[in-house]
Parts: C-alpha cells; structure tokens; sequence
C-alpha cells in the first residue's frame, strides 16, 4: 500500500480517538492531531535519511503512538485495524499504568528496544516533537527534569536513528533556553 493511503487512514482513525477526547496539544488550543502529524513528518524525514527504513510502518506508528495511553481505545481494537506489529509498537510506546510512575519511561524504554529501531526512532520523534516551548503552568524544576528526560531518552534509544538522534540531540540543547 502506497505510503499516502497509509497515512490517510491511520491518520483519520487516530485523530477520530483523540477528539472523542477533546485533546488539545499541551499549553495551546491546537487540535492534538498536529502533535501526531507532527511526529509522522520526523519520521517521514528521517525516513528519507536512514538505509532500510520501513517507513510506512513508522508512521503509522508514530501516528497511534498515544491512541492506548490516551484515549478509550484497545489493543485488541488495533491488532484488528492495523495487525499485530503495530499494535504491539504503540503498546511499547505506552506508559504502563501499573508500573510505578517513577518507573514508567525506563519501563517503557526497556520494551521500545526490544522492537525493531522503527519504534525507537518514534519515540525519537515524539520527543523532538514535545521539545517546545513548554505549558505556561511549568515551573523550572518541571522543565528541568523533562529535559534530563529527554537525555535519558536520546542515551538509551540513540541507536535506532542516526538521523532522529541528531536532532534530537539539537532540541534538547535549544530547549535551555527555557530553564
């Protein structure tokens, strides 16, 4: 299947779960399909810039990436859309809910290397992604430790994607300017 017709129908359904949410992108009025389109279009780049890359995979990834973690959605109702491999990625890409909030990203980044690098150069993306001008509500200290968050981020998953690693590595050092 051609790498648009992908896209449209992933995207359709993400943003379809996501504003049954009411979900806006963190600290503005945004519709939180441009966060997800977003993250495909890192990926899509990177895509274009790394050997072997299956990259219809990974945006249709990148664009269910928080459809578990953030809307009513089921892991059995993603197996069935968009098969087992996908589903599987996004349900690496989610928090657990029973780990220990303290936990949850090394969990989550234990289970993302496990998954062909596809997946890590998601979760590349989503970060670069969520490297903006933080919420209003944000004090240093909350800045500060999502930062070190995305280093953890870059250091476990930097091998996955040259490319997203990269710029990655750029956001978080212009994200200083926040702190």
């Amino acid at each position: 299947m051609q790498l648009q017709t992908l896209y449209q129908q992933t995207i359709k359904f993400a943003t379809a779960k996501h504003v049954e949410q009411g979900q806006q992108v963190p600290g503005t009025n945004l519709p939180y399909v441009v966060h997800l389109s977003n993250v495909a279009m890192e990926v899509m780049i990177a895509g274009f810039n790394t050997e072997n890359f299956n990259t219809g995979f990974a945006v249709q990834v990148a664009l269910l990436h928080d459809t578990l973690e953030d809307t009513a959605t089921t892991f059995v109702e993603l197996e069935n859309k968009f098969g087992s491999d996908i589903a599987i990625a996004v349900s690496a890409l989610t928090k657990s809910a029973i780990v220990p909030k303290e936990q949850r990203m090394s969990d989550c980044l234990a289970r993302i290397k496990k998954l062909q690098p596809e997946v890590w150069a998601v979760k590349l993306a989503d970060r670069i992604t969520n490297l903006q001008p933080p919420p209003q509500d944000w004090d240093k200290i909350k800045k500060a430790k999502y930062r070190e968050e995305a280093r953890l981020i870059l250091n476990e998953l930097k091998a996955g994607n040259g490319f997203l690693a990269n710029r990655l590595q750029d956001k978080i050092e212009a994200y200083g300017v926040y702190l």
